[in-house]
């Protein structure tokens, strides 16, 4: 479970700040996008998105010479109410933990 130390907006309290988890509030397409940081060089990051906890897309950092590297994605999703989404560190070490990543959706078109 990632610990999210902030969140900047979160209009209808649909982002659960405790289990780091989105719940859609409606049928419709939604975006989302994450931007996350590796902390150690030779390592790899791979962070997914998750829906209804299956992985839906990925990022991956792993250049071995580089300390610090970004892997970032984003990601149209067609999303029922009550789907939940939320980014799972699948692979190595961020940087800072959840300080430095970034994580939004929004509903872009409803159904």
């Amino acid at each position: 479970m990632q610990c999210w130390n902030k969140v900047l907006v979160n209009i209808g309290n649909h982002f659960d700040l405790a289990s780091s988890i989105f719940v859609a509030p409606r049928k419709g397409i939604y975006s989302f996008s994450f931007h996350v940081v590796k902390v150690y060089n030779r390592q790899t990051i791979q962070v997914s998105l998750m829906q209804n906890g299956y992985p839906v897309i990925s990022a991956f950092a792993g250049d071995q010479d580089v300390t610090r590297e970004a892997a970032s994605n984003g990601v149209l999703l067609l999303m029922e109410r009550e789907d939940k989404v939320h980014l799972k560190l699948e692979r190595g070490n961020l940087m800072g933990g959840w300080k430095y990543s970034t994580f939004s959706g929004f509903l872009v078109f409803p159904l």
